[in-house]
């Protein structure tokens, strides 16, 4: 028995780490387009570009191990179903199901491992992906000055109606940098210049005009011609090494924050509520007694401080609701790793295959739906239609239930797919009259 459990999980090693490198590389693929476009355009030194790639993978590992995990079992109790090994297992009066303890806790293992994953190492470098993005936008700014599109970096605005390298045309620039009042500025052309390394730049408008309002008399309006105007941008953080934001989305937060965040916006939230309730006390009473304008001119403001206070606990609702979708989801991808075990051991045994080809495309459509039925659940849940922590975990015990059923029907023998009789007939398709041969059915 120690043997066979032994064989039946050093099965699944192989298999696994394939499944995890393939479903990686393929959700990385449309990720590396996008990297790849950023890259060429910003012309980014090999270590960014390393560090990019390094950030994206750990939300790509989310969802490529539970995966992966359900690939690794198809293929591994398929192949063994293939190979008569099943048959030989069973014909000794051992149940299959009575093998897979240790499975079950390597799973088990690997679903705590993935709950600290989630919680607590991919919001890290979520943060640190979305800073690292930041502040590629700011690096060599003068790629992402793009034709007919308004840009904005630091305080400028700049709209060019032809760009190239170094060169614009018909420039409209809004610089904000000195006065309160935009300053507008045209010109037919315009000279960029990077200075300090790409991190100045310096822009060399000609020929054109600027318009400004006086910030101390702002009734007073000032149009300026101009053959030569120079904009110098400083310190716009070229090695990208500028700045850190320190707000953080529900994704970008870790256990303890997420627990704060939820704790701190529902004692929020009372207050908001207690205060409604005292401003509608406020507003009967004050209903009750003589028309008056002072009164009239109360009963305004309550009813405008009810309605913004309306409006923030209503705020505070799609917040909290949000906050415990990614505090639920994070548990439920992690532990979705089980019940994918549940399902690929029947599902395996039904299948009858042991290429890598049907056992993915098996485990991707159950993914699929899986992963489709998450977000379902998330749009749901945002739009306060379904509580949270049924939103998140809703897949799951809809799946279990499925593993479930299909564990009872691969106790009786039951096929779901018989690949080496439907490869048979798929190659035989002209002589379907024709018997299946036994070494094929057996």
């Amino acid at each position: 028995m120690k043997i066979l459990k032994r064989y039946l999980l050093k099965e699944h090693i192989a298999p696994f780490f394939i499944a995890l490198m393939v479903v990686t590389f393929v959700l990385l693929s449309d990720r590396i387009i996008d990297l790849l476009n950023l890259i060429i355009e910003k012309k980014l030194p090999w270590q960014i570009i390393f560090e990019l790639f390094g950030l994206s993978l750990p939300y790509m590992l989310a969802l490529s191990i539970p995966m992966a995990v359900l690939v690794a079992t198809i293929l591994a109790f398929g192949r063994m179903s293939v190979d008569r090994e099943i048959i030989a297992i069973k014909s000794s009066g051992i149940n299959i199901y009575s093998l897979i303890g240790p499975l079950v806790i390597v799973a088990l293992l690997l679903t705590g491992l993935m709950v600290y994953f989630n919680h607590w190492f991919l919001p890290e470098t979520n943060h640190k992906l979305k800073n690292l993005t930041l502040k590629i936008a700011y690096y060599k700014p003068m790629t992402i000055i793009k034709e007919k599109e308004f840009t904005n970096f630091m305080d400028y605005t700049i709209f060019a109606n032809e760009a190239t390298d170094s060169l614009l045309t018909d420039v409209l620039i809004y610089d904000r940098s000195q006065t309160h009042f935009p300053r507008t500025v045209f010109a037919k052309t315009g000279n960029v210049i990077q200075k300090d390394n790409g991190n100045s730049l310096q822009i060399i408008l000609n020929n054109g005009e600027m318009h400004e309002r006086n910030e101390k008399e702002p009734g007073k309006y000032q149009k300026t011609t101009f053959t030569n105007y120079v904009i110098n941008v400083r310190n716009l953080g070229s090695n990208v090494d500028m700045f850190e934001t320190g707000y953080r989305s529900d994704r970008e937060m870790n256990y303890g924050q997420l627990v704060a965040a939820i704790k701190g916006h529902k004692e929020e939230l009372t207050i908001k509520q207690q205060e409604i309730v005292e401003l509608n006390k406020r507003i009967e009473l004050l209903k009750k007694s003589p028309p008056s304008f002072t009164r009239n001119m109360e009963l305004q403001r309550l009813h405008s401080m009810q309605k913004m206070t309306s409006d923030r606990v209503e705020e505070l609702k799609e917040l909290i609701s949000s906050l415990q979708v990614e505090y639920h989801k994070k548990f439920s991808i992690s532990f979705a790793i089980i019940i994918f075990i549940l399902i690929g051991i029947p599902l395996g045994l039904m299948t009858r295959t042991s290429g890598i080809g049907m056992s993915f495309s098996v485990s991707s459509v159950i993914f699929l739906i899986y992963y489709i039925a998450l977000n379902a659940g998330e749009q749901l849940a945002d739009k306060g239609n379904m509580p949270p922590f049924l939103s998140m975990w809703l897949s799951n015990i809809a799946f279990l239930i499925i593993a479930i059923f299909l564990i009872i029907s691969s106790i009786k023998e039951k096929k779901l797919i018989d690949m080496p009789t439907l490869m048979w007939r798929i190659k035989h398709y002209r002589n379907r009259k024709a018997p299946v041969p036994d070494e094929i059915v057996h």
